[in-house]
């Protein structure tokens, strides 16, 4: 079951990565992780590492700070 903030993240990476118009695989080269994996992330079915999670903001030239700025934990069920 996908909780609220895992589909946040997700939805999160595909909207960087749909604004950056690159696509799944090529991103997911840029910062050296499988691209199946970062489908999961961004379809929500994977609840991601704090090491992964700077892979992708870095990629995105982000701090993790700016990368959760789109993210609210407000309906947060962990």
């Amino acid at each position: 079951m996908h909780n609220y903030l895992q589909t946040q993240v997700g939805i999160r990476v595909k909207n960087l990565r749909a604004a950056e118009e690159i696509s799944q695989e090529r991103f997911a080269n840029k910062i050296g992780m499988d691209r199946t994996y970062l489908a999961s992330i961004e379809a929500g079915r994977r609840n991601v590492t704090l090491r992964n999670l700077a892979k992708i903001a870095d990629g995105f030239n982000l701090t993790l700070a700016e990368f959760f700025e789109e993210i609210s934990s407000k309906n947060a069920r962990v």
